[in-house]
């Protein structure tokens, strides 16, 4: 899906903002779409190479049907080169020339594991779901005709095109926001700034439930002015939207830095509550930055540890306490 045919036999693809122009026999940078005679092919469509029953809240997700389990799928391949890849081994796993891993699994046996373990919903995560795209559409409409909920853990850079076509069957996504800054997104993750924007306005346009996430990495993003220029973004698109502020471990090409210091990480959670949003939440690291309060009342409404939802007192939608409404899927 999403390719044009140009001259001389190459092919343009359009699943993402990349628009990659590939060669006969060739593959985009994903690494998993191949010009095959002219015609574009996806190399992983049926074949998952990850899968777990996991809690809604690893995705994470704290918004949106708390308490509840995901069964999570992934096939190998990402459109990003980040190099604090923590699953790179399956991310970056495509090579040129070489056969695409994943056990053959088909959509139908995805939803029909989904059911099987009580799972509410089905993310597509690990890798970037955007590169098999096919494979998500296709389980994603089989799964919504059965009362299941689908979730994209995604980069964000999926062109309109694709996200207005699978919008009908997407109920919620998170979507990471790694910087704002344009050069990050190239030196770090080989992409570009500003179509990760525009797909963040387009997915709450869309009306899908979205939260962001922010990996906060050591001297690469963690600055008040980038920090704030993110949580501003947020707040102009809207201030009920969630914003996780998650702690670095080192990882893949980036092992030499060091972990998130805790202060980094309050002093973003700050920063996100002085810019007006509702919701800002601490991740990889346990405290109060993992519960939900009342943005009016200023309440405990969940309290979490880890991935656990300890207690949740939000009735209807709403504070039990004050009646105001709190921004999420709640049932």
């Amino acid at each position: 899906m999403f390719y044009e045919k140009l001259e001389g036999g190459v092919v343009q693809c359009n699943l993402c903002s990349h628009h990659c122009r590939i060669s006969e026999g060739k593959r985009g940078i994903c690494g998993v779409r191949q010009n095959i005679s002219g015609k574009l092919y996806s190399l992983v469509y049926g074949k998952l190479v990850a899968s777990a029953v996991d809690p809604i809240e690893k995705k994470p997700l704290f918004h949106f049907l708390p308490g509840s389990r995901a069964y999570s799928i992934a096939t190998v391949g990402c459109n990003f080169r980040c190099m604090n890849c923590q699953n790179y081994d399956i991310s970056q796993m495509p090579k040129p020339d070489k056969p695409v891993r994943g056990s053959e699994v088909t959509p139908e046996e995805i939803v029909k594991t989904a059911k099987r373990y009580s799972c509410q919903s089905i993310a597509y995560t690990y890798t970037e779901p955007t590169v098999f795209f096919e494979y998500a559409y296709e389980t994603a409409k089989l799964a919504a005709e059965e009362g299941i909920r689908n979730i994209l853990v995604t980069n964000g850079y999926i062109t309109p095109e694709a996200l207005k076509t699978i919008a009908p069957y997407l109920d919620a996504a998170n979507i990471d926001l790694k910087s704002s800054s344009d050069k990050f997104y190239q030196k770090v993750c080989g992409a570009r700034l500003q179509p990760v924007l525009e797909a963040i306005r387009l997915y709450k346009k869309l009306g899908i439930w979205i939260e962001i996430t922010t990996l906060v990495i050591p001297s690469l993003n963690d600055s008040e002015d980038d920090l704030r220029k993110i949580a501003e973004f947020i707040k102009e698109v809207d201030e009920g939207i969630p914003w996780h502020v998650s702690r670095f471990f080192p990882a893949f090409k980036l092992s030499a830095l060091p972990p998130t210091p805790l202060s980094t990480l309050n002093k973003a959670r700050k920063i996100g509550l002085e810019s007006r949003l509702r919701y800002v939440y601490q991740g990889n690291a346990s405290g109060e930055g993992e519960n939900t309060f009342c943005h009016k009342c200023g309440r405990l409404l969940i309290e979490r540890c880890g991935y656990n939802v300890r207690q949740n007192n939000i009735k209807e939608s709403q504070c039990p306490y004050c009646g105001t409404e709190i921004n999420g899927v709640w049932t």
